[in-house]
């Protein structure tokens, strides 16, 4: 009884592995086909190597096949030109698992950046304003919703005309 209850779930579950949609049959590959591309796979390397790196066996013994295509990078001494500035802006990641730069941990070792010129503070003013006349904020919580997305009845649906309309302006048509 055990054996036919077993087999009857292995039945099942590999039902999916082998299911066939009709309109894939059609340009399915011939057996030879498929074994074409194996061979080739195996010569080339490009094969998922075993464990859980989830690279290609190419990759992790590249001596040992030839690339497909030549990649063209960087010379030796363009990437020593990186490294090197690299270093002096502190544009390197910090050692441990913050993901930070030494440049954003230690600002006082490293030239500061330039900055970017950014929006006027009445331009940051009149979105703010915007956004809290559309609920256009994130509402408190760990949810990530908006306000008008969890109270879509207490905001005005954000259109190109809703700022006009309610700033005074009317851009030449009746709201």
């Amino acid at each position: 009884m055990k054996l036919k209850t077993t087999l009857i779930i292995l039945a099942l579950s590999s039902a999916p592995a082998f299911a066939f949609d009709a309109s894939h049959g059609a340009q399915s590959k011939t057996r030879e086909e498929v074994k074409a591309e194996l061979s080739q796979a195996l010569r080339s390397g490009d094969i998922m190597a075993g464990g859980e790196i989830g690279a290609k066996v190419s990759e992790l013994n590249s001596g040992g096949y030839q690339l497909k295509t030549p990649v063209l990078g960087k010379t030796r001494d363009q990437v020593r030109a990186e490294l090197e500035q690299a270093v002096r802006s502190g544009d390197m990641l910090a050692a441990g698992e913050s993901g930070s730069r030494l440049n954003e941990l230690q600002p006082n070792l490293y030239p500061s950046k330039m900055a970017q010129a950014g929006k006027t503070r009445e331009q940051v003013k009149e979105e703010l304003a915007e956004a809290i006349h559309t609920g256009d904020l994130m509402a408190a919580g760990e949810d990530g919703r908006k306000l008008n997305e969890i109270y879509p009845g207490q905001y005005h649906q954000h259109h190109a005309g809703s700022t006009a309309a309610h700033s005074g302006h009317s851009n030449g048509r009746d709201l």
